[in-house]
């Protein structure tokens, strides 16, 4: 009887256990586009971007008034000057409201589009060829579902991959889906579902390679995952009942 509960021991072990590499391994299939591989991204801006716009020249004087410093005041109802620079938040209607030129909608531009806007307002009545430098302050992006560390991470240099993102959240598990990857972005205004299969070369090539600031990315959880999960609350009970049946089995072949 001991080599049958052994044998009964290994078999549960064997088909909780089995995992095949064709299901972790990441780029596997597909031949590589080398021709639509890009390493170029495009940064769209959105409504809720914190932007910090600087405005540089060789006429400093000229610059200052669209370079205001962020500012704070005392108890004494004076402002004080700080060393953070003043931020431009894009409201509902992708406008800021920028120094002299009240008013400016940059939601939906890009960071060209957004630099020529400014360039033609300024140059020349107000600074002769400015240079100007836009970031956004609050750029992050959220992973969740079947990875190490599910999270909500800010990227300081706004160029991030999925593969940047999946290892921030330190990789997924091993009972994380790699052929049904989501990715939610905001498109106009609507929520973007995109479907990424990292087994596949083609992630390479996708859309969302590169993310875009609050993007979401879940990884799904596989089959087995989902079932054990489910049948967690009965495993006591499976236990008990096999331990019984071998009990049973012992006293009937004494």
């Amino acid at each position: 009887m001991i080599k049958v509960k052994i044998t009964i021991l290994f078999l549960i072990l064997i088909t909780s256990s089995c995992v095949s590499n064709k299901d972790i391994a990441y780029f596997q299939f597909d031949e590589i586009e080398q021709s639509a591989v890009s390493n170029n991204f495009k940064t769209i801006f959105k409504p809720d971007d914190l932007l910090q716009i600087t405005i540089s020249s060789v006429d400093v004087e000229a610059a200052i008034p669209f370079n205001l410093p962020a500012v704070s005041f005392s108890t004494t109802g004076l402002a004080t000057g700080t060393a953070k620079q003043q931020t431009y938040l894009i409201d509902s209607k992708g406008e800021i409201d920028f120094p002299i030129f009240g008013k400016l909608k940059l939601g939906g531009l890009s960071r060209e589009e957004a630099f020529k806007m400014l360039k033609d307002k300024l140059s020349p009545d107000y600074i002769d060829n400015p240079t100007i430098n836009i970031s956004i302050a609050n750029f992050k992006v959220t992973v969740y579902g079947d990875v190490k560390n599910p999270g909500t991470f800010t990227i300081p240099n706004e160029r991030v991959s999925i593969l940047d993102a999946i290892g921030l959240a330190g990789d997924l598990n091993i009972s994380g889906r790699r052929d049904n990857v989501m990715v939610i972005r905001e498109e106009n205004n609507k929520k973007v579902k995109y479907k990424v299969n990292l087994l596949s070369n083609k992630t390479l090539t996708s859309p969302v390679f590169y993310l875009q600031q609050n993007d979401v990315v879940y990884v799904e959880h596989n089959k087995a995952r989902i079932q054990s999960a489910s049948s967690n609350s009965n495993t006591s009970l499976f236990i008990s009942v096999t331990g019984l049946i071998i009990t049973i089995v012992s006293l009937l072949t004494r």
